[in-house]
């Protein structure tokens, strides 16, 4: 029986739909850096990436009083190696004595005022997102400020939380695995693969954080579809950069210290996090960009 080929008008149609596709993605792309400069972009990335760095070490400071309040002190080099995975070791080699000095530290002040403004000055990082994404999608936050901030501390105590689970998994996986051994001896051929893909959990949380955030964080909802796209340009995005700044780091890090001296490792950290923040606004701008192209080519 002779096997039917595909007509000319649907193999028409499917290149058709491709140039379609390829002409709204560029088109998005030249909209959405408009927009981002239109919509102050780099001033918010600025203010995402300060902000940002100033609540890093408060969420430290509450993640390891939430440890401490369940016994679980011991899991923080375990969560700074989970948390700073996917920055380029260049970045993430400076601040990790640093991070694991506040981590190991004991925490008296689980129910006291430092606690409290911990959480608070960690949920401003939280804000700054929302601020970002807001503007992104061009919506306008009506809702109150308390309930706001609120929902930021909510956030930041959930995230807390979430990581010492993930802690767990890290810290008690290789307890199982091990055991698991002695009974399955043919479990030794694969340790390699078990121990990358037991750190390679950091992408997939990464993942989840994005579509959270677009989702939920800013005003007004939106369905994954709406905004998968720019999550999707943001891990490349991400992944380049992270790339091309770990390089640049390797062979001119110096020229930090010459600048800034002591502060050296704070600028580098600075400066990716700035990085980072200019392409999360540009998701959102081009999740933005591409729904409203959407709307236009439906409209009769």
């Amino acid at each position: 029986m002779p096997i039917p080929r595909p007509s000319a008008s649907s193999s028409g149609t499917s290149n058709g739909s491709f140039v379609r596709i390829i002409v709204l993605l560029y088109r998005a792309t030249l909209s959405a850096s408009d927009r981002f400069n239109t919509d102050d972009g780099w001033a918010i990335a600025s203010h995402i990436a300060l902000s940002a760095l100033m609540a890093m070490f408060p969420f430290f400071i509450v993640l390891t009083a939430i440890a401490g309040f369940f016994g679980t002190t011991d899991l923080a080099d375990q969560i700074v190696t989970l948390m700073l995975s996917t920055w380029p070791p260049e970045v993430s080699g400076p601040l990790a004595g640093e991070i694991h000095s506040v981590l190991t530290t004991g925490r008296s002040d689980l129910l006291t005022i430092g606690f409290v403004l911990a959480i608070y000055f960690a949920s401003s990082g939280v804000e700054s997102l929302r601020i970002g994404l807001n503007r992104a999608y061009g919506v306008t936050e009506a809702r109150n400020w308390i309930v706001l901030r609120l929902e930021s501390i909510g956030y930041v105590v959930v995230s807390a939380i979430a990581m010492l689970a993930l802690g767990f998994l890290i810290v008690l996986g290789p307890l199982a695995f091990a055991t698991a051994r002695k009974y399955m001896s043919w479990l030794d051929k694969i340790e390699d693969t078990y121990t990358f893909a037991r750190y390679g959990i950091a992408t997939p949380v990464l993942v989840i954080a994005l579509f959270l955030v677009h989702k939920w964080l800013p005003a007004g909802r939106r369905k994954l579809s709406e905004i998968a796209p720019g999550i999707v340009a943001t891990l490349a995005l991400w992944m380049l950069c992270g790339i091309i700044f770990g390089r640049y780091l390797a062979d001119f890090a110096y020229t930090y210290v010459t600048y800034y001296a002591g502060l050296a490792s704070a600028m580098i950290a600075l400066v990716f996090l700035y990085f980072t923040a200019l392409i999360f606004v540009y998701g959102g701008e081009f999740n933005y960009a591409i729904s409203r192209l959407r709307g236009e080519s439906n409209a009769p």
